[in-house]
């Protein structure tokens, strides 16, 4: 996302790298476009890392205390990277659950009055003043006489928040974006990426719903995170949080002794997810109807590798539930990998990182 709806149409084909910033940890990543020489042409990791920090140092989605996130971004660059980042142009994603997106149909117009339109549009489901807000939009489909577009605004506390943090740590901000819009890059790569599909990405406090069909059509947010199910163990069980955390990667909705007690605990937080994403399922088909059904839903996302929670999903919706990898659509040959656990919440900023230089518009 730019910071500015004025988009110009010159670029710098330069590589840049992916900055996934959550409530408590960044990731980085940085590839190489895809080459011949794993023997998939998969697109090849040169850098990648994972860090934590302080909560302190962001408030509702706002850095707040951008010195914290630099402290620790700077000792991963500096001695915890498995590889190398080469490039100070960064790709950052902003959580799903603070930005307002929308697909917008629109007859054609020139492109001045394009902005004003998708401004006039965006004053009618944006409860917050625009003036608040920076706005953009993506075209995806043209017709003859009509278009659609995808419109994302976001706070500008958030945004400038983002770019005070990159000032800081000596980089230049070339993408902000919603991290579904990453979510949905990568889906992009999957070989079953040309059906209409649900896309549930679990972040640490929230799940991500996304319809993708070619593109991100439109998006909701369930509080349903990996965080979220940790803590409601916690509570329902009368455990500790590491012994929680412990039970819901050990056991989870998978078969075990405590199987009855666990779903229990986490049903209510479930429902309300399965809830969100039928209501997207039929806006999505009472819009397009049934000539491109959606044909299957993907997890992914750190707190998507919970045992049984495909399995649930898949008897509660009746429709196929894979959970998808981040690093199957990545090569990374002659580095050491992730442990299988950590594979996941790479979703993210591998998304960012597949960012092509040559889409990125300058303003």
């Amino acid at each position: 996302m730019n910071k500015s709806t004025k988009i110009s149409h010159f670029f710098r084909d330069k590589p840049l790298f992916g900055l996934d910033i959550g409530p408590s940890s960044l990731k980085v990543m940085q590839v190489n476009k895809p080459t011949s020489g794993n023997g998939k042409g998969l697109p090849e990791v040169m850098g990648y890392g994972f860090t934590s920090f302080d909560r302190a140092a962001i408030e509702d989605g706002v850095v707040v205390q951008p010195e914290i996130i630099a402290k620790a971004a700077k000792e991963l660059f500096e001695h915890h990277l498995i590889g190398d980042i080469t490039t100070k142009r960064v790709a950052i994603a902003i959580p799903a659950y603070r930005t307002f997106t929308r697909s917008l149909d629109l007859p054609k117009l020139k492109a001045s009055e394009l902005e004003a339109a998708v401004k006039l549009e965006a004053e009618q489901y944006i409860s917050a003043p625009l003036e608040d807000l920076y706005l953009d939009y993506e075209i995806i489909k043209q017709g003859s006489d009509q278009q659609q577009l995808f419109t994302v605004a976001v706070p500008k506390t958030i945004v400038d928040s983002y770019l005070e943090l990159a000032q800081v740590l000596g980089l230049e901000a070339v993408l902000i974006e919603p991290t579904l819009s990453s979510s949905g890059r990568l889906f992009s790569l999957d070989e079953q990426s040309d059906v209409a599909t649900a896309i549930i990405d679990f972040g640490s406090r929230s799940a991500d719903i996304s319809i993708y069909d070619h593109h991100v059509l439109f998006t909701g947010t369930v509080q349903a995170g990996g965080e979220i199910f940790t803590n409601i163990i916690k509570e329902k069980l009368g455990v500790t949080l590491p012994e929680a955390g412990l039970i819901k990667t050990k056991y989870g909705l998978g078969a075990s002794k405590k199987q009855k007690e666990i779903q229990t605990a986490l049903e209510p937080t479930l429902q309300g997810l399965v809830k969100e994403i039928r209501r997207m399922m039929r806006y999505y088909e009472d819009r397009y109807g049934s000539e491109r059904p959606i044909q299957q839903i993907v997890t992914l996302g750190g707190g998507a590798n919970m045992p049984g929670l495909s399995e649930y999903l898949t008897d509660t919706l009746r429709l196929a539930v894979r959970h998808i990898n981040p690093w199957q659509y990545i090569g990374y040959k002659g580095l050491q990998p992730p442990s299988e656990a950590d594979k996941p919440m790479y979703a993210t900023v591998a998304g960012l990182s597949l960012t092509d230089p040559k889409q990125v518009f300058r303003i």
